[in-house]
Parts: C-alpha cells; sequence; structure tokens
C-alpha cells in the first residue's frame, strides 16, 4: 500500500498530492538531500527513468519532466514489496502530461513572471477560472485512483499465481543441513569442495610423498616433523647470534639505556632533532589582518608547479574532456538518454579515472544525465550542447562539494567561549568561569595518520594563541602514549622558536599539555576526565586521539561510540587517506553508520562531523576521494595533510577539486 503520491515542482510547488495514512511526508528531504544537494544514495532501478531513494523507513521511487521540471514521486514503507509503482509512475506520468500538460505549462511559465498564487490577484482567477485550483486539474483525481486500482489488481493476481509455485518449489528443496551432509568429500563424486578442504588434503598429500622417499619404515616419524613444523637440516639449527639485543636475564647497562630512550632529550643520546627541520618555511601558512594564523591553500602550490611547466604546446592542445562531448548531435532536439548515454559512459570513466569510487561515478553521471533528459538545447557546431553539459557536471560537483555547515574551527571555538561567558554573566552578574574546552575526536582506520595530523592541528591551534590539550585515547597500540608525548615535545619547542607560544607561557601556563593515564584503561573515561582537567585549567581546545580501528570491527566501533556518547565532543573528525577510492567510501559509510547506530542511546545519535585527509601531496589531480568522501556524508573536507612536517596541514577550496576533477 503506498503512504504518499505526489506531482510537484522542482521548485517545491505542489501541484497534486494524496496521502493515503497520516504519516508526515518524507518529499521535502528528497528535495533538499537528493535532487538539490545530489547527496543522496539513489540508484537507478529496472527502467532507466525511475530513481530510488530510502529516507527514514520508506522507499521513494521519483520520476522527472525536465522539460517543465516537474516530479512524479510516491513513497511507500521500506519493508513492503510493490512490484507495481514503477509502473504506475510511468502510467500517471504519460496521463497527466496527456491531460494536463498544457495547464502546467501556463502554471510554470506564469509563476517565473509573476506570483500568480497570491489570492485576490487578478492573474490568478484569469488562469484558474472560478473553480480555483481544483479546476485546473479537474478529473484527475478519479483518473489516478483508477490507473492506481488496476495496477493494484493486477499486481493481487500475479501474487495468488506464484505464490503456489513458490511454496511448490520450497518443498522441494531440501534444508541446508541436509544439503551439508550430503556435500561429498574428495574422491567420492565431480562435485566441487571448499578451498580449505582442498588445502588439507593437498598438504596430507605432500607428507606421505615426503614420508615414502624418507623410508618406508619412517614414514610416520617425517610425518610428525612435518605437522609440527619441525626442520630436518641440521645447519638451521644453529641460533643467529644478535649482539645488539638485550633479553631480560642479561645486565643492562647506563648506555644501553640511553641508546634505546627516544622518550626524552637525554644528553648521552645524541644531538637532538633539530626543531626547524619539523618545519616547512614553504608550507606554513599566513597571518591575516586581524592576526589570525591561517594554513594556505592546497591550490597556491599546485598552481606555481603548473607555472612552472606550461609550455606554448599545452597552452594550444585540445582539452580531452572537451572533446568527450563531440559525440551528441548538432541538432537543438530534446535530448534523450540514448544521446546522452555515450557522453555519460566516457564521463564515468573519466571520473573513476581521478580516483572517484565506482558507486559514485555512476550516482554522479546518472544525475547529470537526468537532469538534461528533455532539455532542448544546440548551438552552432554543437557548442550549445556541449556547453550544457560541462555545466551541468561542474554544477553537480559544486553541489555535492559544497559545505553544508561551517568549516571555520577558529570561528567555533570563539563563539562557543563568549556564548558561555555572556549566558553565565547575564544570569549571575558575575564573571564566568573556566567553561568547557572545544573538544574535537580523531577516528579512523589502523595506519592513516591520525596523531600525526592531530598534531598538525594542534601546531595551527598553538599559532592562533589556543591552549591545547592532547588526550592519549588510544591505550591499545604500543608506542601511542610516547608517540603523543615526542610530539608535545616537539610542538612546545617549536611555539618558542616560531610564534614566542611555547610550552610554558605567562606565568608559566602551559601551552600545549598531554593528558594520559597509561594502556589498558578505558578510553571513554580518559576522553572524560581530559575534558575535566582541561575545564579545570582553562584550555581552550581539547584534542581526542583514539586507538585506530577497521570499520567491521564490531566491539571496537561500540567502544568508540560509547566515547562519543558519553563526552559528546563538539566535532567528530574522520582521518582517511587520499590514496584509496572504494574503501574510503566503505570506511567513512561504516564508520559514520556505527556511530549513528551504537551513539544514540540519548536519543541524539552523532556521526561523522569533517575530515582530513592524508598523503594528499601523492595524488597530483586524482582527488577523487575528495568527491567520494563528501558524497556520502555530506560533511566537509577540513584540512589535507601535503607532508610530513607540523606545518604541512592546508585547507582544500571547492574550486580546486572541481577543476582537478575536469582537468584532462
Amino acid at each position: 500500500m503506498l503512504d504518499h503520491f505526489s506531482i510537484l515542482t522542482q521548485g517545491g510547488l505542489v501541484l497534486w498530492s494524496r496521502s493515503f495514512t497520516p504519516s508526515p511526508s518524507p518529499f521535502d528531504a528528497l528535495i533538499h538531500s537528493a535532487l538539490i544537494e545530489e547527496r543522496s544514495t539513489s540508484t537507478c532501478s529496472s527502467s532507466s527513468s525511475i530513481s530510488t531513494w530510502t529516507k527514514d523507513g520508506f522507499t521513494l521511487l521519483w520520476t522527472l519532466f525536465n522539460e517543465l521540471d516537474l516530479i512524479f514521486v510516491c513513497a511507500y514503507q521500506r519493508i513492503l514489496q510493490l512490484s507495481y509503482v514503477e509502473e504506475l509512475l510511468e502510467q500517471v506520468k504519460k496521463a497527466f502530461l496527456k491531460g494536463y500538460e498544457e495547464n502546467v505549462r501556463a502554471v510554470v511559465w506564469s509563476a517565473k513572471g509573476k506570483d500568480v498564487l497570491t489570492s485576490g490577484n487578478p492573474a490568478a482567477s484569469a488562469l484558474f477560472g472560478p473553480e480555483g485550483w481544483k479546476g485546473l486539474f479537474k478529473g484527475w483525481e478519479e483518473t489516478f485512483s483508477k490507473i492506481l486500482r488496476d495496477l493494484e489488481l493486477g499486481a493481487a493476481k500475479t501474487r495468488k499465481v506464484v505464490k503456489p509455485r513458490a511454496a511448490a518449489v520450497d518443498d522441494d528443496v531440501p534444508s541446508s543441513d541436509a544439503s551439508e551432509a550430503q556435500t561429498p568429500a574428495l574422491g567420492e563424486s565431480g562435485d566441487a569442495v571448499d578451498a580449505q578442504a582442498i588445502a588439507r588434503n593437498i598438504a596430507a598429500l605432500k607428507v606421505r610423498q615426503k614420508a615414502g622417499k624418507a623410508s618406508p619404515k619412517g614414514g610416520k616419524k617425517v610425518a610428525a616433523e612435518v605437522d609440527t613444523g619441525s626442520d630436518t637440516d641440521t645447519s638451521r639449527k644453529t641460533p643467529i647470534k644478535k649482539t645488539a639485543t638485550k633479553w631480560a636475564d642479561s645486565k643492562v647497562s647506563a648506555a644501553d639505556l640511553a641508546a634505546y630512550d627516544y622518550s626524552s632529550d637525554a644528553p648521552s643520546s645524541g644531538a637532538s632533532t633539530p626543531v626547524k627541520s619539523l618545519v616547512s618555511s614553504t608550507a606554513l601558512g599566513k597571518r591575516s589582518k586581524s592576526g589570525l594564523y591561517e594554513v594556505a591553500d592546497y591550490a597556491d602550490l599546485s598552481d606555481e608547479e603548473e607555472d612552472e611547466e606550461e609550455t606554448p604546446a599545452a597552452s594550444t592542445s585540445t582539452s580531452a574532456f572537451s572533446s568527450l562531448f563531440s559525440r551528441l548531435s548538432l541538432s537543438p532536439k530534446a535530448l534523450t538518454s540514448a544521446d546522452l548515454a555515450p557522453t555519460l559512459e566516457t564521463m564515468r570513466q573519466h571520473l573513476m579515472s581521478k580516483n572517484v569510487a565506482k558507486d559514485i561515478a555512476d550516482k554522479v553521471c546518472e544525475a547529470v544525465g537526468k537532469s538534461l533528459e528533455g532539455r532542448k538545447v544546440g548551438g552552432f557546431g554543437g557548442s550549445g550542447v556541449k556547453k550544457e553539459v560541462r555545466k551541468a557536471l561542474e554544477q553537480s560537483l559544486v553541489r555535492i562539494l559544497t559545505p553544508k555547515t561551517s568549516t571555520d574551527l577558529l570561528l567555533e571555538i570563539t563563539r562557543k567561549k563568549s556564548a558561555a561567558a555572556s549566558s553565565y554573566k547575564a544570569a549571575t552578574g558575575k564573571a564566568a568561569p573556566p567553561t568547557d574546552p572545544y573538544t574535537l575526536t580523531f577516528v579512523g582506520v589502523n595506519g592513516v595518520g591520525k596523531s600525526t595530523n592531530l598534531s598538525k592541528v594542534a601546531f595551527w591551534l598553538l599559532q592562533n594563541n589556543l591552549r591545547v590539550l592532547i588526550a592519549a585515547c588510544d591505550t591499545f597500540r604500543s608506542g601511542a602514549v610516547e608517540q603523543l608525548r615526542v610530539h608535545v615535545r616537539n610542538l612546545g619547542r617549536l611555539g618558542e622558536e616560531l610564534g614566542g607560544l611555547g610550552v610554558e607561557g605567562e606565568g608559566g601556563i602551559k601551552r600545549v599539555e598531554l593528558f594520559e593515564r597509561g594502556y589498558g584503561k578505558d578510553a571513554a573515561g580518559i576522553a572524560k576526565e581530559a575534558i575535566k582537567y582541561g575545564k579545570e585549567q582553562g584550555f581552550d581546545v581539547v584534542l581526542i586521539d583514539t586507538a585506530g580501528r577497521m570499520q567491521d570491527n564490531e566491539p571496537l566501533m561500540r567502544a568508540l561510540a560509547k566515547l562519543v556518547q558519553v563526552n559528546n565532543p563538539d566535532k567528530i573528525v574522520f582521518v582517511g587517506e587520499a590514496l584509496v577510492g572504494n574503501e574510503a567510501v566503505d570506511q567513512l559509510t561504516k564508520f559514520n553508520r556505527s556511530l549513528r547506530d551504537f551513539s544514540g542511546g540519548a536519543g541524539n545519535p552523532r556521526g561523522i562531523d569533517g575530515m582530513i585527509l592524508t598523503k594528499f601531496d601523492t595524488i597530483d589531480d586524482k582527488v577523487g576521494a575528495a568527491l567520494s568522501m563528501t558524497y556520502v556524508t555530506g560533511q566537509p573536507i577540513l584540512f589535507v595533510g601535503t607532508g610530513q612536517t607540523y606545518s604541512d596541514l592546508r585547507s582544500l577550496r571547492v574550486a580546486h577539486i572541481v577543476g582537478a576533477l575536469l582537468q584532462d
């Protein structure tokens, strides 16, 4: 049974609708997310003109009529399997356009020039007549009811015919237990067996062959040696000496301790790493007129490289991306899916070559194609068609990549402090006590560079005269706490040399500090203690480092969700590699889903709020991961990592990503 059906324009003007249940309509979310921002997970059904989307327990199917910007959309419960809905959309679309296309055209074009919907407007009465809005689509209620009734009756008859056949088939199919019991072993028949059984049989065969070659009597002995992993070669029994290793039962001298001391600048450990080598002078950001330290744009470096490599031949060469539109028809007829198919396929391959995930490339091209079907374009030499297609793709990419939330972390930090202080002063008339610090939690899979990029963000915050507390909540990986301890020491020394913002500021107040409780402890509890300590000591920002975990590890994802639920950080930042394509989508989707599913105990589930892409300096113009990750969550790319020093942190602009994606 359907829940809602509506005919509306892409601008949100509802021409006709019917609700079969009192549940709220999800059509507003469809227009906002799927059609305007193009951040939906919509897929193309068996019919090339029907799209599907799931939202809040609903399945939504819709089709477009681009010539008049019309949307025919229906919604029903996701658990239902309604086979007739696609046919319903097609028949309703044909019947409605056949009977009321001229009326719709009058409404659409009149609304562009003046507000004909205003009551008392002479234009409205002239258009609608004495019966008003209902008279414009007179008879449509009966037509829709007849189409829906016929399709529902047809679907019911089909179910009655199919159901007995399905039951008969089910009776003949043996149960899974019986089928497993009848599975033959190797050699019983020609049927396939699993890979593990084959591997075991081959291993046993090799053991028997080796035992037979050695001695008929000693076969069992050799087999035992092979099974236990022993080696009959006496030349390998001599242990290899490791002169530099000190075991637990040996004496350790002071020199040995100094040689293995990597966590402090002991005099015996040799010369310490020069502080200036931890910062790249060419990668340093700039200070604005207000004195804020801003990281440089990633486009700044790429523009310099392009200027050096540009040649006259390159400037006169024909763009390969522009040439892919040459297959389109030159006539100004309305574009069809057949006209656009070759171009869209080339576009899809081009996006995938830029490291865009396959599913995302398919959805972007599908959306571009649907936005152009039925549109009449043309121009001398086909230039009009080429411009329209390229313009549609560029607009689609801009809509996807444009952040829907603020990316100015400094502004958010300042607002949180000032809002808490003003509300307290208004209530008590006294100066506000220390407020809760702004908290950022860094999450991601193993080995992507969470701790390193957390330290880069800390360096940026220190240069903006903010006090930073780093919470070591990775209590699993050996050396994780020591790694952060080294970063904190280096950041303090860097602050002293670069901006006078060292470990200790005026009055001995620490500018950057590490909060750690060792290993094997509850990460959520450590983060809570760190936030409390940061509030008491007047820190502005708390950066929470978490352990890396695979997106499919449910126990670890539940532990991460617990940390989020208990501490409610201001931002959850996902750190991912720019090198991966489809894997990035899988990681981010499952991280986001797990956080929302497992952190909703208080009725306020949290998801990913922003992303940092690491190793961005290794991908050239293959920036597809940025598009894929933004498409999945709708959240912005906060920074990109471009090197190994603390200053190698850059901001990524939408125009740069779009330009790189459209580049040859």
